[in-house]
C-alpha cells in the first residue's frame, strides 16, 4: 500500500503524465513518454515496480531516449534520464525547423513515416513521436504511425528513421558535386 501511495504522490508532484522539465546542464529538456506499473505476486501480497520511458533533447538538433526500471517512480525516471543522456544522437535539420527529406523507420512491429513540411504546419504527430520532435526542436513535420502503438517501439522506430536522415551537404560531398546540383534548383518556368 505504501509503495502505491508514494507512486501516486510522485505522479502528482511531477504533474500530469508526459510532463516536461528543463534542466540546467546544456539546457536539456526531458519529457516523460510513458510509465508502466508492474506487479510481482509474492507470499505477502504484491510488490510493485515501475518502468519509465524518457526522451531528452536540447531543442537544437540533439535528442536521445532511455528507459529505466525501479521500485519507485522518481528513481525509474532518474535512471531513464541518465540512460537517455548517454544515448543522444545529432540530427541535421533543414532551416533548423524541419527534416531534409521523407523517411521511414521500423522497429519490431512499429513503423513510422516522417515527412518534411512547409513553414506553419506545426508538429502533426502522435504522443510518443510528438515528444521526440518537441525535444529535438523540429517545428514543422507530418508523421504517421503504422502498426503498433507501443510507446517503446514507436520511439525506437522514430530514432531509426532519424538516423537515416542525410543532409544535402553530406550527399554532395560523397558524390563530389555542389549542393545546388543535389537539390536540383528548378529553372524558371515560362507561361
Amino acid at each position: 500500500m505504501a509503495v502505491t501511495q508514494r507512486a501516486e504522490r510522485g505522479e502528482r508532484e511531477r504533474g500530469e503524465r508526459g510532463g516536461d522539465r528543463e534542466r540546467g546542464d546544456n539546457e536539456l529538456v526531458d519529457k516523460l513518454v510513458s510509465i508502466n506499473r508492474v506487479a510481482k505476486v509474492v507470499k505477502g501480497g504484491r510488490r510493485f515496480g515501475f518502468a519509465a520511458l524518457v526522451v531528452i533533447g536540447d531543442q537544437k538538433g540533439r535528442v536521445g531516449y532511455g528507459s529505466g526500471k525501479a521500485r519507485e517512480v522518481p528513481e525509474a525516471i532518474r535512471k531513464a534520464t541518465e540512460h537517455a543522456k548517454r544515448n543522444m544522437i545529432r540530427v541535421n535539420l533543414r532551416e533548423g525547423r524541419t527534416l531534409h527529406h521523407d523517411i521511414e523507420g521500423r522497429h519490431g512491429a512499429g513503423k513510422v513515416v516522417l515527412r518534411a513540411a512547409p513553414p506553419g504546419t506545426g508538429i502533426i504527430a502522435g504522443g510518443p513521436m510528438r515528444a521526440v520532435f518537441e525535444t529535438l526542436g523540429v517545428a514543422d513535420v507530418v508523421t504517421k504511425s503504422l502498426g503498433t502503438s507501443n510507446p517503446h517501439n514507436m520511439v525506437k522506430a522514430t530514432f531509426e528513421a532519424l538516423k537515416q536522415l542525410n543532409a544535402p551537404r553530406h550527399i554532395a560531398a560523397k558524390r563530389g558535386k555542389k549542393v545546388g546540383d543535389i537539390l536540383g534548383r528548378r529553372p524558371e518556368t515560362e507561361e
